[in-house]
C-alpha cells in the first residue's frame, strides 16, 4: 500500500512510519518542513506539507491509498510542554485541520483518512462523554500529570470528531488509551468502540508501539469506516 503519515516526527506518527516500512509498504511522511529531516530510510519519502492547506493536502494524495494524520500543534516528541501550551493557547486547530483534510478528500474520495485523535472523547459512562464531565476530565488530567488548562485541547478533539462524523468522506478516528506512552511493541490489544478498553487493574493504557500496530492494522484492513474505534490491553 501507499500510505501518508501527517506529523510523521511526532511520537506516535514515526512508530506508524516505522511500523508500516516493517510490513513493506510505501511511506509518504509529511511534517511542516521535511529540509529539517536528515533520515534516510528505504520505503521512505520526506515531504514537507501545510495541514491547513487543503488544496496543498489534495495534491499529495494522488496514488495514496491511506492518509494517517497525527497533526498536533508542534512537536511533542521534541518539545512536550510547547505542544500542550500551544493546544491550550488555540483548541480551535484541531476542528480546523480535520475540516482542510475533508475538503483535500473531496476531490479524491476514495482516499482514506484516519485521524489519530484524544482519549477525551470516549464515554466514561453511557451517555457521558469524557470531555463532557469536568469532574471526570479533571480527574483524568491530574492521575497524567498535565495541567488542568488542557480540558481545552481535550474538548477541540472532540469537536474535531463531531465534525468527522457529519462527513461523508472515508474517514475513521482513532482514540488512543487514556495513558499512551513509549514503550514495548507486543503486537497485541483489544479493541473497543466509543468506551475505552480497560485492564484487569481498570486502567486504560497502550504503549506507543502497539497503537502504531494497531493503525496500521486498521489501515491494511478497513474495520472502522466512518467510525472511532479504541484500544487498550
Amino acid at each position: 500500500m501507499r500510505i501518508g503519515v501527517i506529523g510523521a516526527s511526532g511520537t506516535i506518527s514515526s512508530r506508524v512510519v516505522t511500523e508500516a516500512v516493517e510490513r513493506g509498504h510505501q511511506v509518504t511522511a509529511f511534517t511542516r518542513d521535511a529540509s529539517r529531516i536528515r533520515e534516510e530510510r528505504a520505503g521512505v519519502e520526506w515531504r514537507s506539507l501545510d495541514v491547513f492547506d487543503a488544496e496543498g493536502v489534495a495534491a499529495a494524495l494522488p496514488g495514496m491509498d491511506v492518509l494517517i494524520s497525527g497533526y498536533q500543534p508542534g512537536n511533542a516528541a521534541a518539545d512536550f510542554a510547547a505542544t500542550v501550551e500551544r493546544s491550550v493557547a488555540d483548541p480551535s486547530v484541531f476542528v480546523t485541520a480535520a475540516r482542510s483534510l475533508l475538503k483535500a478528500l473531496e476531490s479524491h474520495p476514495r482516499v482514506r483518512l484516519i485521524v489519530i485523535g484524544g482519549a477525551g472523547s470516549l464515554e466514561v459512562e453511557p451517555g457521558l462523554v469524557h470531555a463532557d464531565s469536568e469532574e471526570h476530565l479533571h480527574g483524568s488530567l491530574d492521575r497524567l500529570g498535565l495541567p488542568r488548562s488542557y480540558a481545552a485541547a481535550v474538548r477541540g478533539h472532540r469537536d474535531a470528531l463531531n465534525v468527522l462524523r457529519v462527513s461523508n468522506r472515508l474517514w475513521t478516528y482513532f482514540s488512543p488509551a487514556e495513558d499512551i506512552a513509549p514503550g514495548r511493541r507486543t503486537g497485541r490489544y483489544r479493541l473497543g468502540g466509543d468506551q475505552p478498553v480497560l485492564d484487569e487493574d481498570g486502567r486504560s493504557r497502550i504503549s506507543v508501539e502497539d497503537a502504531a500496530v494497531a493503525l496500521v492494522d486498521e489501515a491494511e484492513l478497513p474495520r472502522f469506516v466512518q467510525r472511532r474505534f479504541t484500544i487498550g490491553y
